[in-house]
């Protein structure tokens, strides 16, 4: 059981690292938000932008590296 938890914590590490430095700074785009680009990022094609994604990623790996973490210091 432990071995499972730990290999799924540094799974869950390693995308959470990559996401994280996969996304662009807050910015990094803002000429382009203002020339027409503040559709992707307010309206309702933001979940399917490439941006979107990364963030959700990000979310969905910090929970399980959390929910992981806290397993593995209850088991131990």
């Amino acid at each position: 059981m432990k071995t499972v938890v730990r290999v799924l914590l540094i799974i869950a590490s390693l995308f959470l690292i990559a996401s994280i430095l996969l996304q662009s700074g807050k910015s990094a785009g803002l000429s382009g938000e203002v020339a027409g680009g503040a559709e992707s990022i307010w309206g309702k094609n933001k979940g399917r932008s490439f941006e979107g994604k990364l963030e959700k990623a990000t979310a969905i790996s910090a929970i399980v590296f959390l929910i992981s973490s806290l397993i593995l210091a209850a088991i131990e």
